[in-house]
């Protein structure tokens, strides 16, 4: 099978930040909502369909972590990796949404539990690729995200509507 042939196995948005804030727990009648919070850097939604598996992962993240699309301040682009810049990871089942009438299908996607592994492997594997890097944690770079299968509240303040859809 080409490469134009094979089926995707995942689909991820990736769009620079000055600042991202996301909303992990909302607020309950005893308790404030939980939040977490990156200055400058990435935010990358992923979604996982059918058919992925954790062979896959180690090639979502060096392609996100090393593709260059952080503006630095001279207007070159670097990959966040060399910035360095903080990612904001959430998880985002609809990105796999298909439109079928009036309303949208996710057939394609993981169920939540299969789902749930490839996006704790994901994270795991972004905080390693960063944290393996002198450059990033020389400037402390973080790795936030958001809790899957759950509705959360983004507030994101980006430097241009600098957004890549990008599939593997």
């Amino acid at each position: 099978m080409t490469d134009s042939n094979r089926a995707v196995v995942a689909r991820s948005l990736v769009q620079q930040c000055l600042h991202g804030r996301l909303q992990v727990k909302p607020p309950t009648q005893d308790t404030e909502a939980e939040w977490v919070e990156i200055q400058r850097g990435m935010v990358i939604y992923i979604c996982f369909f059918k058919g992925a598996t954790e062979e896959i992962i180690p090639k979502i993240v060096s392609t996100l972590l090393n593709v260059k699309l952080c503006e630095t301040e001279t207007g070159r682009y670097v990959s966040v990796l060399d910035l360095p810049g903080n990612v904001l990871i959430v998880p985002q089942a609809t990105l796999g949404g298909k439109a079928k009438g009036k309303s949208m299908q996710y057939h394609a996607n993981f169920r939540k539990e299969e789902g749930m592994l490839l996006y704790a492997s994901f994270v795991a594997q972004c905080e390693k690729e960063l944290s393996s890097s002198s450059k990033c944690t020389e400037s402390g770079v973080l790795v936030k995200h958001g809790t899957y299968g759950n509705r959360q509240v983004l507030k994101l303040d980006t430097n241009g509507p600098y957004t890549h859809l990008i599939e593997f």
